[in-house]
């Protein structure tokens, strides 16, 4: 018997390649599928099963692409309803792989589909359950990220369907089972996950908030407090995961096309595209495009294109480091952005060199802000952190204006004024700067080491610390 997670960074993602007696199984398999592939005809395996545990909203899953590739059998737990093939288990039904099996678990809560995967050995002994996003390391799934919520299906609706399926389904089974979840620290489909990928049963009941005692009424209490509404492309990622999607490899063609400076500007001009420059942070500020904006690779990169970019389907040109172009195209599709047009061939020194213009950003010290913010009036420091961390800690008599929230709020701050604006360390503040700059904001500067230098510092009066779950 094989169990490995494949686990995903950028997402917080975990994906599971499941193997016995030459049978294999991927449950939420990300949408580029070769590595499942490949992993199959290393082992000499045919992959007879691709599970899914909910239609996902963070991500794009690889689903039918490794059904159209490999054979295998797609799999929803009941209520699914996919605009493709695909076989709706019924709660209880049991699957062969090799000498393993694998018993369906509905648990409505997450979603109405929402569904875990319980894997026993040979003998019948339970070794494992696939939790999808019912059950995290230290917390539940949120239950507003149904496809409909309407007057007859509301959060709390599914926080009370949620309740039930954790103590009638999963809460009874052996505390020595293992829970792998579809998602770890850093996800939006949570508000309190571990940075551990997995753990027993038994532990989560004794560590996990919403596993404790508890009544219905309490637990729906607990689970929506301080949940913040979700990325807006969410639903967008739902209907391509339930209705279909391009091939991947399609997306990769189109968007590896090399574009000289002319050909790039003159594309730009014609679609209307977004310049997105996924390089180095400094490198970033130091000379860029004018009105591109930044969303570095080496960050939380696909999430907060998803937040960030309101238009699912809105072209997009590239600036990326030229060995690192596919990796960017994927981790684009990875969450549905599939209109990327091209690069720009030879980056920013060949845009320098065909006579385009460049523009920077200025960034200054913690210590230089402080003598700024002292000295000149008509300037500001702006906390662009999630609410939850600002809460947590800030420089008092400050204002917080959330990066996740930007396309709405953006609006709160004067363009006759100068600001100098940061996050925890630097990588969001430079995206802040680039979008609300490519808007006509002129006089924002970066502020280097962000919140980390800040608290080092000594130079600026904090709020006390409080400890707070919410996202």
């Amino acid at each position: 018997m094989i169990i490995e997670q494949i686990y995903t960074g950028c997402l917080a993602q975990g994906a599971y390649y499941i193997e016995s007696n030459k049978e294999a199984v991927i449950i939420d398999p990300l949408r580029e599928i070769k590595p499942y592939i490949e992993k199959a005809k290393q082992n000499n395996a045919k992959i007879k099963y691709v599970l899914e545990t909910h239609f996902h909203a963070d991500f794009v899953s690889g689903h039918i692409d490794l059904a159209r590739e490999t054979g295998a059998t797609i799999v929803y737990g009941p209520t699914a309803n996919p605009e493709f093939d695909a076989h709706i288990a019924t709660d209880g039904e049991v699957l062969q792989v090799g000498d393993l099996t694998i018993t369906i678990l509905h648990t409505p809560g997450h979603t109405l589909e929402s569904t875990c995967f319980l894997l026993a050995d040979a003998t019948g002994k339970n070794i494992a359950l696939f939790t999808g996003d019912t059950l995290f390391i230290g917390d539940v799934g949120r239950p507003d990220l149904a496809q409909k919520i309407s007057a007859d299906l509301t959060q709390e609706i599914l926080a009370q369907k949620l309740y039930h399926s954790l103590h009638t389904k999963i809460m009874p089974l052996a505390d020595d089972i293992i829970i792998y979840p579809a998602h770890g620290a850093g996800s939006a489909c949570g508000k309190n996950m571990s940075k551990e990928t997995f753990d027993t049963l038994g532990n989560q009941k004794k560590v996990n908030y919403a596993l404790q005692p508890m009544d219905e009424a309490t637990f729906v209490e607990k689970v929506l407090d301080g949940l913040t509404p979700p990325p807006g492309y969410f639903p967008e990622n739902v209907l391509l995961n339930s209705k279909g999607y391009e091939n991947i490899d399609a997306v990769l063609q189109r968007g590896s096309k090399a574009l000289k400076p002319e050909e790039f500007e003159q594309v730009a001009n014609e679609t209307n595209a977004l310049i997105l420059d996924t390089r180095n942070g400094q490198k970033f500020m130091e000379k860029f495009i004018p009105n591109s904006i930044f969303i570095g690779i080496d960050g939380g990169f696909a999430p907060w294109v998803g937040t960030l970019i309101t238009d699912i389907k809105q072209p997009i040109l590239l600036v990326a480091d030229q060995d690192r172009v596919e990796e960017v195209i994927t981790r684009l599709a990875r969450v549905g952005y599939d209109n990327t047009l091209g690069y720009l061939q030879g980056g920013i020194a060949a845009w320098e060199a065909a006579g385009k213009e460049t523009d920077t950003i200025t960034s200054l010290s913690v210590a230089e802000v402080a003598a700024r913010l002292e000295n000149e009036n008509d300037v500001a420091l702006v906390d662009i952190r999630k609410p939850s961390e600002y809460e947590a800690e800030h420089v008092v008599d400050i204002n917080n204006v959330p990066l996740d929230y930007i396309n709405s709020n953006f609006n709160q701050l004067d363009k006759n004024k100068t600001y100098f604006i940061h996050c925890a360390s630097g990588y969001r503040s430079i995206i802040f700067t680039s979008i609300l700059r490519a808007r006509g904001y002129q006089n924002l500067i970066d502020v280097q080491g962000g919140f980390k230098a800040i608290k080092a510092s000594d130079l600026y009066k904090l709020s006390s610390f409080t400890c707070t779950n919410a996202i």
